[in-house]
């Protein structure tokens, strides 16, 4: 009989659960990310369960429901804590769904104070007086104020989240958390007795999370980027519940294919560092007017062992004005679908290694290959591990959020893949 889950994960996205699965992996807990919610005959065999929705820019209604029925599943497979994982950039409008989300699970589970702490201070995102930061820049000055779904014009996560909040929001400041575990922990407690539903914590260093993380040995539910489950699993280690068995990742050689949809400053630079291959980027005049197809893409893919990048990243000028011409769920949905189909079809011809950039263009490739679950591999960039998908036919896979990965990512990735590390 397998042991009980002990951890019970919910992402936003599919590049964030691979981002929270890489930080689960290596503090030694045998993970899995699964695709949507497992049906009821499935159990699962690890010790972290993370199950990617793609819910980050849907209906707050719609985003809620699937939140809930991804928590009764892990419920149902006896996982004793609860994590929410969202983007360590806070990807949400006014309207969105982080909050809504975070308070549906807290009442589901009839439990308040619930840490939200988006840090990631690996890829340069860190929480400081209630503020989120990239690098050195305020994240409404970061170039994240351009996103083309979810712009951030606020980098006040307190008064971001109380907008998309009906219970109260609170916060715990740096100093009291370099003050310690039972300075975080009596914080905590007395947010509890204030009825704050949610709570921002500060983090502006790895040792922060540890911090935070030992704090929330107890903690029912807990919310932030993948950072924040730097310290869980130690707390479970401690019980001696750990196995530290590691993980099944599978790698795998022959051709690839290089999909890049995100439109971010990070991913422009990667496409153009790569000299791996042929680079095709997709014209979005000419596939909003049909005239460009997978088939034709295909058609141009080299017999070698070169391996193209095909994308659709643009600056963002470019990409207001073909918002603006065509409507920005339009062309959203429009290059989701071509490359949703691409991946499929080059799978079906045989392509064993597939590496995305960008969060909702990964969601549309691994929804199209129908991949229920994945192995997670080692790191390839902070953030990012590599994926193999389960049976008897794997496929080797790198899913990047659009922010992360240095230049050369996209030639790491492909190697990595192929290689067991």
């Amino acid at each position: 009989m397998n042991k009980p889950l002990l951890l019970g994960c919910i992402a936003d996205d599919f590049t964030g659960a691979s981002d929270l699965a890489n930080t689960l992996c290596k503090q030694g807990m045998r993970t899995t990310q699964y695709i949507d919610v497992p049906d009821n005959n499935t159990t699962a065999d690890c010790e972290a369960a993370i199950i990617a929705l793609k819910t980050r820019s849907i209906d707050v209604d719609e985003a809620v429901q699937q939140s809930l029925k991804a928590l009764n599943w892990l419920q149902s497979q006896g996982a004793s804590q609860f994590l929410f994982k969202y983007c360590s950039t806070f990807d949400s409008t006014p309207e969105g769904n982080i909050g809504p989300v975070a308070e549906a699970l807290a009442a589901e589970l009839k439990t308040t104070a619930a840490v939200v702490c988006p840090a990631f201070p690996a890829t340069g995102r860190t929480v400081y007086q209630g503020h989120l930061f990239v690098n050195d820049q305020l994240l409404n000055e970061s170039g994240l104020q351009h996103h083309p779904l979810n712009p951030m014009t606020d980098a006040d996560i307190r008064r971001w989240l109380q907008q998309q909040c009906t219970g109260r929001v609170g916060h715990i400041a740096q100093a009291t958390v370099s003050a310690g575990t039972a300075s975080v922990g009596k914080a905590l407690a007395d947010a509890a007795s204030d009825n704050q539903t949610l709570v921002v914590v500060d983090a502006t260093a790895d040792q922060d999370l540890i911090t935070i993380g030992h704090a929330l040995t107890a903690a029912t539910l807990v919310t932030g980027g993948s950072g924040i489950a730097l310290g869980l699993p130690d707390n479970f280690r401690q019980r001696g519940l750990l196995s530290e068995a590691g993980n099944s990742f599978r790698a795998q050689s022959g051709r690839a294919i290089v999909i890049a949809g995100s439109c971010s400053g990070a991913t422009r630079q990667q496409i153009e560092h790569y000299h791996g291959g042929p680079k095709k980027n997709i014209d979005i005049h000419d596939l909003m007017a049909d005239k460009i197809s997978t088939d034709s893409i295909i058609q141009s893919l080299p017999e070698n062992d070169k391996t193209a990048l095909i994308y659709s990243s643009a600056e963002p000028e470019t990409v207001k004005k073909l918002q603006t011409e065509f409507g920005t769920e339009s062309v959203a949905q429009r290059i989701e679908s071509f490359f949703a189909e691409l991946a499929h079809k080059v799978a079906a011809l045989g392509y064993k290694r597939i590496v995305v950039a960008g969060g909702e263009t990964s969601g549309a490739v691994v929804s199209a290959l129908h991949i229920d679950a994945f192995d997670i591999g080692a790191e390839i960039d902070p953030g990012v591990p590599a994926l193999s998908t389960k049976g008897d036919q794997p496929i080797a896979m790198a899913l990047k959020s659009g922010n992360f990965g240095g230049q050369d990512f996209f030639e790491k990735a492909l190697m990595r893949l192929e290689h067991q590390a």
